[in-house]
């Protein structure tokens, strides 16, 4: 995931790259940043979800949910088709296409799930290719917005002391040395100058780094995954690695019944670490432990999202209750970002067979599910 003002950065690159003006520079910014609206839709979403039936919730959270219907290139395109049909701007149109559809291509190779062929496809993946706080898509397209606050800046005038202004001629000295001894304002403007005189091909070349930046390392692990694939004897999945710092991934394979084998993956180096995590733990003496587990398993299966890719289960019991933690494996090694700290807790009554589920996500205070979030 990007942070907002980078899309907003995007937004505004592609405006200057095409020479839109006015209100279709405005609106270009504004697209670059509508996939994300849909944290009002997952708000309506969350109010009615309990009361309807678990087909109908799942149908609703692939409409309504965060990085789902307005993170698919079917999104992008309709927006496009409305545009052309508003406007038959045929600069403007293609704008708008690439203004949505970089959000969720950046969206895409950073961490976030998605299903990117929705409605025709439901199924989940992501390249998880680029760190969500890679330099390099979180700040170069910030430049945008720094050159338009220095234009915002030249243009109030206040780059320029002239002696007509109601100033001191002492306050005016002052001011005109600790300017001068900084030397920024030429520089600013000195810049501002080339980037007019160069705007359209000025700005191309930003989005074109950004298209090979975000290009090179999906590529890159492809192949990494391949010869470490052929290494361990096995195949692991390209879509559930995960990015843990600049040019590392975390990867995970199931090597038995028993434990996932967890790889820290240097693009540089390759395999860096290896560690075993055991699948099913159970404090104490429970009875039929692996049953319990694995009923908690399937129901989880029947939900959505699906963000556990390797679920461990720890298993205990109290008061004449099963309690299962369900988590993903990869959760204690995944530091700076949460997306793996979503934690299920099942508690099993042991002579009626009801269960009540409980979720904690991104370190919040626990919350009960309705069971139409599972059958």
């Amino acid at each position: 995931m990007v942070n907002t003002l980078s899309h907003i950065g995007i937004g505004l690159l592609l405006a200057h790259a095409l020479r839109l003006k006015g209100r279709k520079r405005f609106g270009l910014v504004l697209l670059s940043v509508i996939p994300d609206l849909d944290y009002l839709s997952y708000s309506l979403f969350a109010l009615i979800s309990g009361g309807v039936s678990h087909e109908a919730r799942n149908q609703l959270f692939f409409l309504l949910g965060h990085r789902e219907l307005t993170h698919s290139v079917f999104f992008a395109f309709a927006i496009a088709l409305l545009i052309w049909l508003k406007t038959k701007d045929r600069a403007f149109t293609s704008g708008g296409f690439l203004a949505v559809f970089l959000h969720i291509f950046l969206d895409y190779t950073t961490s976030a799930k998605m299903r990117p062929f929705y409605p025709l496809s439901t199924n989940e993946s992501a390249l998880r290719a680029i760190y969500p706080f890679d330099p390099v898509v979180n700040i170069l397209p910030l430049l945008p917005l720094f050159i338009v606050a220095a234009e915002y800046m030249k243009n109030r005038g206040r780059w320029n002391i002239k002696s007509e202004d109601r100033w001191s001629i002492r306050s005016r000295d002052i001011l005109n040395r600790k300017l001068s001894g900084l030397k920024k304002l030429n520089g600013l403007n000195e810049l501002h100058s080339f980037v007019n005189r160069n705007e359209s091909k000025f700005y191309a070349s930003f989005i074109i780094i950004l298209l090979i930046w975000t290009t090179i390392f999906p590529v890159a692990k492809v192949f990494l995954i391949d010869r470490i694939s052929r290494a361990e004897g096995t195949e692991i999945s390209y879509n559930n690695t995960y990015p843990t710092s600049i040019g590392k991934f975390l990867a995970a394979y199931s090597c038995s019944d028993t434990e996932y084998k967890l790889l820290e993956v240097s693009y540089w180096s390759g395999v860096e670490k290896s560690f075993y995590v055991e699948k099913v733990t159970v404090a104490g003496d429970v009875p039929h432990a692996s049953f319990y587990a694995e009923r908690a398993g399937k129901l989880y299966s029947n939900s959505v999202p699906q963000a556990i890719d390797y679920p461990v289960y720890s298993v205990s019991e109290k008061d004449g209750a099963v309690i299962v933690i369900l988590s993903d494996a990869r959760n204690p090694y995944v530091k700076n970002w949460p997306y793996f700290d979503t934690v299920y807790r099942f508690v099993f009554d042991r002579e009626s067979g009801e269960y009540e589920v409980y979720e904690s996500h991104y370190g919040r205070a626990e919350k009960k599910l309705a069971k139409n979030y599972f059958e």
